[in-house]
């Protein structure tokens, strides 16, 4: 049994992310973020929702500050969340082929050594969040199957790998929403398929 069969039925603690830097309600991506909250508290999970848009999170200037301070206090309830979570959830648009700027910077204020990673005398270090699962919800202009076949859907894969899968946390599940300025029925389905997400805990 692996992956999430391991979870399956489980009353989950999730944290949800919802990362559009806009915070204007009409965003689609704040919508698909609320779906997937309703459908997990309809099932019985713990839910903690933390919206970035209008967080002014600081920008990390040095490795000394990320290897010696703490996280500052703007990003202090994101990073208990995800320290509290058994299952964290991202919500963002595609913004130049990437993550936005603001979700970079709060992910390097918040995986801090002692938090999501331990360095000591060997050359990796040590993973802290082991144990935790995810999911990665990206919406974009392009159609999804043109983003993983012309540009290999890098930017997912690099934020699976490098940075979630670095500190331990795995599996991690990605949906990729094309054509989101398209038909009210596409994102409906998308909007669906989140209520059924979230009531999975998955």
């Amino acid at each position: 049994m692996t992956g999430y069969d391991a979870i399956r039925n489980a009353v989950r603690k999730i944290a949800i992310f919802d990362a559009h830097p806009d915070p204007e309600p009409a965003r689609y991506v704040h919508a698909l973020a609320d779906s997937y909250g309703a459908g997990a508290r309809g099932a019985g999970h713990e839910v903690r929702q933390i919206m970035l848009g209008g967080i002014n999170i600081p920008i990390l200037h040095s490795r000394e500050d990320w290897m010696q301070n703490d996280a500052p206090a703007e990003v202090k309830s994101g990073q208990d969340a995800i320290l509290w979570a058994d299952h964290i959830v991202f919500v963002y648009p595609l913004w130049l082929g990437d993550m936005p700027a603001l979700l970079k910077a709060f992910l390097e204020q918040v995986l801090r050594p002692g938090t999501a990673l331990q360095y000591g005398d060997s050359a990796a270090p040590e993973k802290l969040m082991k144990g935790k699962s995810a999911r990665l919800v990206v919406t974009m202009g392009m159609p999804a199957i043109f983003y993983r076949a012309y540009y290999g859907a890098r930017s997912v894969r690099s934020f699976k790998r490098n940075i979630l899968e670095l500190v331990g946390i795995d599996p991690v599940e990605t949906s990729l929403i094309g054509n989101v300025e398209g038909s009210a029925k596409h994102r409906e389905r998308w909007l669906e398929r989140m209520t059924e997400y979230g009531a999975a805990g998955n």
